[in-house]
């Protein structure tokens, strides 16, 4: 369990239940505000990308995901900062949608993108950059 001893900081973020992580597109077009279902097809995407359009392709999987996050922690009233537990389970779809441009952006070649993604990680809940960027 992640303490989070900031006593300026708002209350740890727990996030309302998200729709499972799949990898059909087809529940990306039912659920569209998902973060689970991004982040899904974005590690897919990420994994198989071997030419220039499948990195450009997982880029874009993980950049909307990232934003659908943004779009979910500022509906549940986050004010773009303070922590976000992983080990809260609905948190999991948002933080690895941000793990995942963090790697897309460096497998494109954008380092600045992925060191800020990095850290808005670490900024959320430390513990989880080496969950969800262990392969770096």
């Amino acid at each position: 369990m992640t303490e989070f001893n900031d006593m300026l900081a708002p209350p740890p973020m727990h996030l309302p239940e998200d729709q499972p992580a799949s990898t059909d597109p087809s529940m990306a077009l039912k659920h569209p505000a998902s973060p689970a279902i991004w982040a899904s097809l974005a590690v897919e995407a990420i994994d198989h990308a071997s030419t220039d359009m499948e990195r450009v392709h997982a880029y874009a999987l993980a950049r909307t995901g990232y934003h659908r996050s943004l779009d979910r922690l500022r509906a549940a009233g986050w004010k773009g900062w303070g922590p976000i537990p992983f080990e809260h389970e609905p948190n999991q779809g948002v933080l690895k949608s941000i793990a995942c441009l963090a790697l897309a952006s460096k497998m494109i070649g954008d380092d600045a993108e992925y060191e800020r993604c990095r850290q808005m990680l670490s900024d959320a809940d430390p513990q989880c950059v080496a969950i969800l960027l262990e392969s770096e």
